[in-house]
């Protein structure tokens, strides 16, 4: 009887201890992209578990300090836009988060980690589990077992499908995946702005500090850190915009004001002669990492005493109220660059230099958009080959979504900064509201995948882009066609088929692509972009360069082998309710043909394979 009892004992002991969780998705990481992909996984109604091993949702925004938004400004995609309303709602306008000149979105990261919180809370499927390391990840009969620490306790947790949102990889990394690190050769990768050899020099990183203004009168100047030399900093307030600016100019305030956040508060992440660190991380063990980090920190501490003991800004201080850490720093550093893996595809530079005319159709496939231009920081490491990186001049463009998806594994998905891309593009891609479009597409493939019982190679694409339109994201980086637009989802979907093809733009820092939806459409304009897709029109040469008249649409239509009236024409008008009436004389504008060819030929519904061509 004894017996008995001790064994009924000890086995409760260990399933208390050892008990399995069992989820659709797990996401190793509560960074930008996995916070995200949590989001967008739990709304879809999977059961999900976010692993963050810090005590903040939000990553490089919030976690490392990064709190202005590089980019998207007029691309409010999916839950990048949501947490921009919700900033607004905040602080109670679009402009009160226009504080400092490097962003038009600026925010004190405690209350961009308590907007994720809240979204995440709101959220029914999704557990997250702050505080928590993740230890292990084993995959075996299309089933992850991952093994985590929280509270001084080992859990672990199953699930068909996991998504490394890691800042540096490490999950995919684990599993034997081999990826890409540092600057790619010209000839390994096709970009004619790569170095003709690679290396592994990565972006500098940053240890970020807020900085709080406590008043004229107050000093809160810091104790002189070790090995402080202001030399090091000299050319700090020697500010010039490589694009708008010819000679740089001495302006230490403009420096400061850089990053100025609301109320009161300063993001310093300053490149020239600042706080940017060089160091490559990815391969160190967790001790060597941790010591790196540390020469990180007391670089940014020898700036930020150089700041108030050199540049006269005693008022300024590291914010007290900030971060949940002793040191006043955020939790973990700015990482600009990770390991990079293979996917189904790989997103390089004459894919978003020129989506439409790039070796394949990726475009087709996009799920995430990005309008910032390639920005790259390697000050830190001057024997790095030298790419003049102004004259990449890009538009805005999208990301496809087989860069998402490993080459060799049928159970993981890419997010954060480890998707398929080359060093060059990653300084683009790497930004906060393309990696949070990553993040949120990534969990709805998780989703799709998990609940369909297949790996995520073989999802649909268009089920993923569907879904995903249903939540505002944007596929195509149109600017001038908003989710507030009725119209929104057929233009985005015909924006995707490459019918009617966008304008792209490189702009300044925020590149930009047009629709141009009021625009008259061409009959050659329409042949070309529905040749590819109809077979039928593969040898018709009667398209003139006049514009479309409603009744050479009606003629046009039917060469795709889609019998259509005038009547039907009409009718399909009047239910997608453009405006005004549908003549024979009528000439059409993109808008108008992009509806109708959504409503009536569908050409959205026909699938792709991972270059973005239509499967036979």
């Amino acid at each position: 009887m004894k017996k008995n009892y001790l064994t009924i004992f000890f086995a409760l002991l260990f399933s208390s201890s050892f008990a399995q969780e069992s989820y659709d998705v797990i996401i190793v990481g509560g960074g930008a992209s996995g916070t995200s992909a949590g989001i967008s996984a739990g709304r879809l109604g999977a059961k999900t578990l976010i692993i963050e091993p810090t005590e903040w949702l939000g990553g490089m925004l919030t976690a490392a300090g990064v709190s202005a938004i590089d980019g998207n400004h007029r691309l409010p995609s999916g839950i990048w836009g949501e947490f921009r309303d919700s900033l607004i709602a905040h602080y109670g306008s679009q402009a009160a988060l226009s504080t400092g000149w490097v962003s038009n979105t600026l925010f004190e990261p405690q209350v961009g980690n308590q907007i994720f919180q809240s979204i995440a809370a709101s959220v029914p499927h999704l557990t997250v589990s702050l505080q928590s390391e993740w230890q292990a990840a084993h995959f075996e009969n299309q089933k992850w077992t991952v093994t985590y620490r929280v509270d001084g306790q080992s859990k672990t947790a199953s699930a068909p499908l996991v998504i490394d949102a890691t800042e540096l990889g490490d999950v995919a990394a684990a599993q034997g995946i081999p990826y890409r690190l540092g600057m790619d050769a010209r000839s390994e990768i096709g970009e004619s702005f790569a170095p003709e050899t690679g290396n592994d020099i990565i972006q500098d990183l940053t240890y970020v500090v807020t900085l709080q203004d406590f008043g004229k009168g107050e000093d809160r100047t810091i104790p002189k850190p070790k090995n402080y030399d202001p030399e090091e900093f000299a050319c700090a307030c020697a500010h010039a915009d490589p694009i708008t600016d010819q000679d740089p100019t001495l302006d230490c305030d403009k420096m400061i004001g850089y990053g100025k956040l609301p109320n009161g508060k300063y993001m310093i992440n300053w490149p020239n002669c600042g706080n940017d660190y060089y160091v490559n991380l990815v391969e160190l063990s967790p001790e060597e990492r941790s010591i790196e980090l540390e020469k990180a920190k007391q670089k940014s501490l020898r700036f930020i005493y150089y700041i108030q003991q050199e540049l006269g800004y005693t008022h300024l201080g590291i914010a007290t109220d900030e971060y949940p850490t002793e040191d006043g720093l955020p939790m973990i550093p700015y990482h600009r660059e990770s390991r990079r893996f293979q996917g189904l595809v790989d997103f390089t530079l004459p894919f978003v230099r020129d989506p439409f005319q790039a070796p394949s159709p990726l475009y087709r496939t996009g799920i995430a958009v990005g309008d910032y231009t390639i920005d790259h920081h390697h000050k830190e490491r001057p024997d790095a080959p030298e790419i003049d990186f102004i004259k990449i001049r890009v538009p805005s463009y999208n990301v496809p979504l087989g860069a998402l998806i490993p080459e060799n594994h049928s159970g993981l998905i890419l997010a954060e900064k480890s998707i398929s891309v080359s060093n060059i593009v990653n300084g683009a891609s790497r930004l906060q509201p393309v990696v949070l479009g990553i993040g949120q597409a990534a969990g709805t493939l998780a989703t799709i995948a998990s609940k369909s019982g297949k790996a995520p190679s073989e999802v649909s694409i268009r089920e993923v882009q569907q879904v995903l339109l249903s939540q505002q994201v944007y596929l195509m980086p149109y600017i001038d066609v908003n989710p507030e637009d009725a119209h929104f989802q057929a233009i985005q979907r015909i924006g995707a088929t490459g019918i009617l093809k966008g304008a792209g733009v490189p702009y300044l820092w925020a590149n930009q692509t047009w629709f141009y939806p009021e625009n008259k459409v061409t009959e050659f304009e329409l042949v070309e972009g529905l040749r590819p897709i109809y077979p039928s029109l593969a040898d018709y040469w009667g398209a003139s360069g006049d514009y479309l008249t409603g009744e050479r649409f009606k003629q046009l239509l039917e060469l795709t082998g889609r019998k259509t009236s005038l009547l039907e024409i009409a009718e399909a008008w009047k239910r997608r309710g453009l405006p005004g009436s549908f003549t024979t004389d009528r000439l059409l504008t993109r808008k108008e043909v992009a509806v109708i060819l959504d409503e009536l030929l569908d050409p959205f519904s026909k699938e792709l394979n991972w270059e973005g061509r239509i499967k036979p």
